[in-house]
């Protein structure tokens, strides 16, 4: 079965709500892999306008929101989703990654949004969090998201020690989304799991991509096994 994913830092739709919506129907992801996805009420605006079902980071009274999501186009639909807070991160910028089982005629898919600390120390323990969250019962996991690094630091490194990092396997040229002006790092990643095929990796680049973010989506065609 062939299947979409994007992962897209949309910087809290701060350049404009109507401007990612419309990145968004350019490139009609299966699955959609959001960091900084703002407030509730606006992520669920986002999601109304593209037709797609919302997993966002559960309401708490007593924590501050981690802003990571995971959309999805019918017929997957979510089965269940949770969040994950990283340990000892700041209490004013806390990460985590956002974990929603996916189901398709049959078809099971774990799919993981993540957004990593600003610091090396932080994003490597958020990394060794990451390999442990999917169990051997999930099948297949893509996971995604901005790391705040690029290849050669640690944290990404460990993540590609654990899963298939998409843009090694089938990218054309370096793979750069940070800035979207003019991007000069690849800090944004799709990893799959075994069972995954990845059929190309690119980096959506027309105007309006520049414009609706300060980061460029980066966009994966997969292929999952009947076992998926």
């Amino acid at each position: 079965m062939q299947l979409r994913v994007v992962a897209y830092n949309v910087r809290g739709f701060r350049q404009g709500l109507g401007l990612v919506v419309r990145v968004v129907e350019r490139l009609q992801p299966d699955v959609l892999l959001l960091n900084e996805s703002g407030g509730r009420l606006r992520l669920r605006r986002f999601a109304r306008a593209v037709a797609m079902e919302l997993a966002p980071d559960p309401w708490s009274p007593l924590r501050r929101h981690v802003e990571n999501a995971v959309l999805v186009r019918p017929p997957w639909v979510v089965v269940e989703h949770r969040l994950h807070r990283f340990e000892g991160g700041p209490l004013l910028l806390p990460r985590g990654a956002l974990v929603a089982r996916l189901e398709r005629d049959g078809l099971r898919l774990l799919a993981v949004a993540t957004h990593l600390g600003l610091h090396p120390g932080e994003r490597l323990r958020n990394a060794r969090e990451l390999v442990g969250l999917p169990a051997r019962r999930d099948g297949a996991v893509v996971l995604g998201g901005d790391l705040n690094e690029t290849p050669e630091r640690r944290a990404a490194g460990l993540l590609a020690e654990r899963f298939d990092d998409a843009w090694i396997a089938a990218g054309d040229g370096v793979g750069e989304t940070f800035p979207a002006s003019d991007p000069t790092a690849r800090i944004d990643y799709v990893f799959v799991s075994e069972g995954i095929e990845v059929g190309c990796a690119r980096v959506a680049s027309d105007e309006g991509v520049r414009r609706a973010s300060d980061h460029r989506p980066l966009v994966v065609e997969l292929a999952m096994s009947e076992r998926g």
